[in-house]
């Protein structure tokens, strides 16, 4: 039997395409993990700005299948708040909206930065990579700032091996041209969207729920790699033939009672934490973009969506709901209280002009988030690669690409035949402590499928 500890996309998408003789087992009563949504007072609140903008057809098919067809497809214009000024995202190829002196001060750095580069050397970590790319006065004003208030670091902290297309490198023409008037068309990565008309992002994994054999409300006590068997808090357990965990890395090290050293591995992983503030307001939006990024260092405020942006059946007609993302971490503790930030938060909504005055607001909700982004700092494949060589003695096989943030799908499947699974497999953004997005989940699941023992194929 396959035993699959988590009921999120991953553990769902593992579910479904294996098809029979799984049990998930999951300690919320509830599946989705991070793409569950939350129906508070009338309003479909996700856990941040979740919108699928796939390239694999296989997971645009499989979402729109479960919606029956009911998803909305629009095009995006997320915006960025920088010192008063609202700015086309990205910034770096709208530079005419930017303030002076800082605008012209980005233009020169950046003409400077690419007379000087060396193409040979590939920079070491992400402060040197965004200088090379962007100019020494964008990377103050905008990426160190940003990376900070996201990430939870400072640039130097992390690699370059997660940046992929994510984050746009822009070629001189294109920053001339955006330092003089508005792009004919957007350089963000994601232009156009799809979201369900109704029940927030969690309707996409409809179908992946169906015929799953699931147990929830159970919680993971301790496993015994050795005899194969999983121990619950009520008292249960679960003997089983492959593991599939998707739950955090570090949380399933801490579950086995590993050697020292492989703990140590554990702990030394970076992972973000999430703090969501929930704003219900009795005006509609005020901002006509989806989402929007605060780079000024003296808000808390980092990323914001508008819920009726999303879909118009997310919230009550002639209000909206506002939801702002606060990031911590072991490199950036919280240090004030939930109410202090509550309130300084709103606040910085009213001055940004997105709430009229503190008498809008009609309710506010927070949750947090303990797992949000794996943070790629310089220790992660070393500790990665501790933890899964250790790991290799309790069936798990080591991948090609088990230490690399991202995973290049097409090639994958490409080369899978000669592919088989162990006995332990990981899987998803925190089972394998990756920079995965909604559809790397959906494809793990099914690149599991496609490659474990051929007993287990769907």
């Amino acid at each position: 039997m396959v035993l699959i500890l988590g009921a999120g996309l991953a553990g769902m998408s593992c579910s479904y395409h294996l098809g029979h003789d799984c049990l998930v087992v999951e300690k919320k009563p509830h599946a989705g993990g991070h793409i569950y949504s939350h129906v508070v007072n009338g309003f479909t609140w996700d856990e941040g700005p979740h919108v699928s903008f796939t390239k694999h057809k296989y997971v645009r098919d499989l979402f729109a299948r479960s919606t029956k067809d009911k998803f909305l497809e629009y095009p995006v214009y997320p915006s960025n708040y920088y010192k008063g000024s609202w700015i086309p995202h990205p910034a770096q190829s709208n530079l005419y909206a930017v303030p002076e002196p800082v605008r012209s001060e980005c233009l020169n750095d950046f003409l400077s930065s690419r007379e000087e580069q060396d193409l040979t050397k590939i920079p070491d970590d992400y402060e040197q990579w965004s200088k090379m790319a962007f100019g020494e006065a964008f990377y103050v004003e905008f990426i160190k700032s940003y990376t900070e208030k996201y990430w939870t670091v400072d640039p130097k902290l992390l690699t370059t091996d997660w940046v992929g297309g994510r984050v746009f490198y822009p070629d001189i023409e294109t920053v001339k041209r955006g330092f003089h008037s508005a792009p004919d068309q957007s350089t963000h990565y994601i232009t156009s969207v799809r979201y369900p008309e109704n029940g927030g992002y969690y309707k996409f994994a409809q179908l992946l729920q169906e015929n799953m054999n699931v147990l929830f409300n159970k919680t993971v006590d301790r496993i015994s790699l050795d005899s194969k068997t999983v121990y619950f808090t009520d008292g249960s357990n679960q003997e089983y033939t492959t593991l599939i965990n998707t739950l955090p890395l570090p949380e399933f090290i801490k579950f086995i009672s590993p050697p020292a050293d492989i703990s140590n591995a554990a702990t030394d992983l970076a992972c973000s934490e999430l703090l969501l503030l929930n704003y219900v307001v009795n005006h509609s939006s005020k901002s006509k973009a989806h989402w929007l990024y605060v780079y000024d260092l003296d808000k808390y405020a980092t990323r914001i969506n508008f819920t009726e942006m999303l879909s118009p059946n997310n919230g009550l007609e002639g209000k909206s709901g506002i939801q702002v993302e606060v990031y911590f971490s072991k490199y950036r503790q919280q240090k004030e209280s939930l109410s202090e930030i509550t309130k300084k938060v709103l606040k910085e909504l009213i001055d940004m002009g997105l709430v009229e005055n503190e008498d809008s607001l009609e309710d506010v909700h927070t949750q947090y988030i303990k797992y949000a982004n794996v943070i790629c700092d310089h220790s992660r494949k070393k500790s990665l690669n501790k933890i899964f060589d250790y790991l290799t003695q309790y069936g798990l096989k080591r991948e090609v690409d088990d230490l690399e943030p991202m995973n290049n799908w097409d090639v994958l499947f490409n080369e899978k035949t000669n592919i088989k699974m162990g006995e332990l497999v990981l899987a998803g953004r925190f089972g394998q402590w990756k920079y995965y997005w909604t559809d790397d989940c959906v494809m793990r699941g099914k690149y599991i499928s496609e490659t474990l023992c051929d007993e287990y194929k769907y």
